[in-house]
């Protein structure tokens, strides 16, 4: 379970070039990822040889949410910490937001180059460019890799391998901005408890 919240994930596709830092691409990624205040689309998630679906969501600062279509999960994040709810049993896994690579995207302000943000590689393709990153001194809890289009630079996909070596692969289809999501929209809506006439207890 904790593998699902720690990984928060992306798809890093094949580039031509990498082993360095572009300047330029760090930038444009900076810029755009501080124009996003709200976002919403599909994703496709691989992990552990199996494939999920669902919408996504997001609104800074440090708002996020996913949804599985064919699963009884939902993650997660009020801003503050990270939840991992599986619905079949009422269980809730929590970590704080700021220990995630994926804390980095949802930040008030984004700084990729002069904050605790190591960008170490950037990748550049002929209508994509990516960058991996990591939160400073902290390499052993693994390092996120997000792929953005060029023309407009938009949110492509992201990937996320964990300090285990563990990698999921999200890829994001059309996503667009919002940011009139309803008031709890990102808080935890579990269920509740009813008791019957018998005395009986069931979740509705």
């Amino acid at each position: 379970m904790k593998k699902i919240i720690i990984i928060f994930c992306g798809l890093f596709g094949c580039f031509s070039a990498g082993a360095g830092i572009d300047k330029t691409l760090v930038q444009s990624a900076e810029k755009y990822l501080n124009s996003i205040y709200g976002l919403q689309g599909g994703f496709v998630q691989y992990a552990n040889g199996k494939t999920e679906q669902g919408m996504f969501s997001m609104l800074r600062p440090g708002r996020v949410r996913l949804d599985y279509k064919n699963a009884p999960i939902q993650l997660i994040s009020d801003g503050k910490d990270l939840y991992f709810y599986d619905k079949s049993l009422d269980q809730i896994t929590t970590v704080p937001l700021t220990s995630t690579p994926a804390g980095i995207l949802v930040r008030k302000k984004i700084d990729l180059q002069n904050a605790d943000i190591n960008v170490s590689e950037t990748f550049n393709d002929k209508n994509t460019f990516a960058l991996k990153m990591n939160l400073r001194d902290q390499e052993g809890l693994g390092y996120m890799v997000v792929n953005f289009d060029k023309k407009p630079v938009k949110l492509n996909s992201w990937s996320v391998v964990d300090a285990t070596g563990n990698k999921t692969d999200v890829m994001f289809s059309n996503l667009k901005s919002k940011t009139d999501f309803g008031k709890n929209y990102f808080q935890l809506s579990r269920h509740k408890t009813v008791t019957t006439n018998d005395g009986d207890d069931f979740y509705d």
